[in-house]
Protein backbone atom coordinates (compact mmCIF):
# COMPACT_ATOMS: atom_id res chain seq x y z
CA UNK A 1 0.00 0.00 0.00
CA UNK A 2 3.06 2.74 0.80
CA UNK A 3 4.67 1.43 -2.58
CA UNK A 4 1.44 2.33 -4.12
CA UNK A 5 1.05 6.05 -2.47
CA UNK A 6 5.16 6.58 -2.79
CA UNK A 7 4.26 5.91 -6.93
CA UNK A 8 1.77 8.65 -6.99
CA UNK A 9 3.73 11.15 -5.38
CA UNK A 10 6.26 10.76 -7.61
CA UNK A 11 3.90 10.90 -10.67
CA UNK A 12 2.64 13.92 -9.33
CA UNK A 13 5.61 15.44 -8.91
CA UNK A 14 7.15 14.17 -12.24
CA UNK A 15 3.71 15.29 -14.44
CA UNK A 16 3.65 18.85 -12.28
CA UNK A 17 5.81 20.39 -14.18
CA UNK A 18 3.82 19.35 -17.48
CA UNK A 19 0.32 21.00 -16.44
CA UNK A 20 1.93 24.24 -15.17
CA UNK A 21 3.99 24.71 -18.01
CA UNK A 22 1.18 25.75 -20.70
CA UNK A 23 -0.28 28.05 -18.18
CA UNK A 24 2.08 30.47 -19.38
CA UNK A 25 1.51 30.35 -22.73
CA UNK A 26 -2.40 30.96 -22.15
CA UNK A 27 -1.20 34.29 -20.36
CA UNK A 28 0.59 35.38 -22.68
CA UNK A 29 -1.95 34.96 -25.37
CA UNK A 30 -4.34 36.86 -23.01
CA UNK A 31 -2.01 39.70 -22.54
CA UNK A 32 -1.04 39.83 -26.59
CA UNK A 33 -4.25 39.93 -27.46
CA UNK A 34 -5.72 42.42 -25.44
CA UNK A 35 -8.51 40.63 -23.56
CA UNK A 36 -10.40 42.40 -21.42
CA UNK A 37 -11.80 41.57 -18.05
CA UNK A 38 -14.98 39.28 -18.02
CA UNK A 39 -15.64 37.56 -14.67
CA UNK A 40 -14.86 39.38 -11.42
CA UNK A 41 -12.38 41.37 -13.39
CA UNK A 42 -10.08 37.89 -13.93
CA UNK A 43 -9.05 37.62 -18.08
CA UNK A 44 -10.09 34.34 -19.58
CA UNK A 45 -8.73 32.88 -22.86
CA UNK A 46 -10.14 29.50 -24.06
CA UNK A 47 -7.97 26.64 -25.14
CA UNK A 48 -9.65 26.29 -28.17
CA UNK A 49 -7.56 29.70 -29.26
CA UNK A 50 -5.03 26.88 -30.19
CA UNK A 51 -6.51 23.48 -29.53
CA UNK A 52 -9.40 21.39 -30.07
CA UNK A 53 -10.11 20.38 -26.77
CA UNK A 54 -11.10 23.53 -24.55
CA UNK A 55 -8.93 21.62 -21.89
CA UNK A 56 -5.99 22.39 -24.15
CA UNK A 57 -3.55 19.52 -25.08
CA UNK A 58 -3.52 17.38 -28.22
CA UNK A 59 -4.36 18.05 -30.64
CA UNK A 60 -4.15 21.55 -31.96
CA UNK A 61 -6.21 23.16 -34.47
CA UNK A 62 -4.53 24.48 -37.78
CA UNK A 63 -4.19 28.20 -35.99
CA UNK A 64 -2.37 26.44 -33.00
CA UNK A 65 -0.31 24.65 -35.87
CA UNK A 66 0.82 27.94 -37.08
CA UNK A 67 1.75 29.06 -34.02
CA UNK A 68 3.67 25.78 -33.25
CA UNK A 69 5.08 25.97 -36.61
CA UNK A 70 6.41 29.47 -35.77
CA UNK A 71 7.44 28.63 -32.35
CA UNK A 72 11.30 29.39 -32.04
CA UNK A 73 11.24 29.11 -28.03
CA UNK A 74 9.36 32.30 -27.21
CA UNK A 75 5.22 32.05 -27.39
CA UNK A 76 4.86 35.66 -27.92
CA UNK A 77 6.78 36.11 -30.51
CA UNK A 78 5.16 32.63 -32.51
CA UNK A 79 2.15 34.34 -31.55
CA UNK A 80 2.94 37.81 -33.57
CA UNK A 81 4.35 35.97 -36.05
CA UNK A 82 1.38 33.81 -36.70
CA UNK A 83 -0.66 37.11 -36.89
CA UNK A 84 1.84 38.70 -39.09
CA UNK A 85 1.60 36.14 -41.47
CA UNK A 86 -2.13 37.07 -42.68
CA UNK A 87 -3.41 33.63 -43.09
CA UNK A 88 -6.61 32.36 -42.88
CA UNK A 89 -5.81 28.75 -40.47
CA UNK A 90 -9.27 27.75 -40.34
CA UNK A 91 -10.24 28.85 -43.66
CA UNK A 92 -13.69 30.41 -43.10
CA UNK A 93 -12.65 33.74 -45.40
CA UNK A 94 -10.98 35.76 -42.60
CA UNK A 95 -7.64 36.41 -41.85
CA UNK A 96 -6.55 34.98 -38.43
CA UNK A 97 -5.39 38.61 -37.28
CA UNK A 98 -8.71 39.75 -38.12
CA UNK A 99 -10.29 36.85 -35.85
CA UNK A 100 -8.49 37.66 -33.09
CA UNK A 101 -9.10 41.32 -33.31
CA UNK A 102 -13.00 40.36 -33.59
CA UNK A 103 -12.54 37.58 -30.75
CA UNK A 104 -13.63 34.70 -32.65
CA UNK A 105 -11.63 31.59 -33.09
CA UNK A 106 -9.10 31.63 -35.94
CA UNK A 107 -8.74 27.78 -35.73
CA UNK A 108 -12.72 27.12 -36.03
CA UNK A 109 -14.50 27.43 -39.13
CA UNK A 110 -17.44 28.03 -37.30
CA UNK A 111 -16.34 31.04 -35.70
CA UNK A 112 -16.14 33.90 -37.00
CA UNK A 113 -16.83 37.55 -37.55
CA UNK A 114 -20.12 38.63 -38.13
CA UNK A 115 -18.78 41.80 -39.97
CA UNK A 116 -16.82 41.60 -43.67
CA UNK A 117 -13.35 41.21 -43.53
CA UNK A 118 -12.78 44.65 -45.36
CA UNK A 119 -14.62 46.30 -42.28
CA UNK A 120 -12.59 44.12 -40.27
CA UNK A 121 -9.47 45.19 -41.45
CA UNK A 122 -10.13 48.79 -41.23
CA UNK A 123 -11.16 48.90 -37.83
CA UNK A 124 -7.77 47.28 -37.11
CA UNK A 125 -5.95 49.87 -38.97
CA UNK A 126 -7.36 52.52 -37.17
CA UNK A 127 -6.87 50.56 -33.61
CA UNK A 128 -2.93 50.83 -34.60
CA UNK A 129 -2.87 47.72 -37.07
CA UNK A 130 -0.83 45.00 -36.40
CA UNK A 131 1.94 46.38 -34.12
CA UNK A 132 -1.34 46.06 -31.10
CA UNK A 133 -0.20 42.73 -31.16
CA UNK A 134 3.71 42.94 -31.03
CA UNK A 135 4.64 41.34 -27.48
CA UNK A 136 4.81 43.18 -24.93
Amino acid sequence: MRKVGFIVLMLALILTPFVQARGPYRLQAITQFNLVADKGDVRTITCQYCHVSPNGGAPWNAFGNEVRANFKGNIGEALYETLKAMKDSDGDGYADVLEVFAGTLPGDANSKPLVTPQFLMQSLEKAGGLEIYKPK
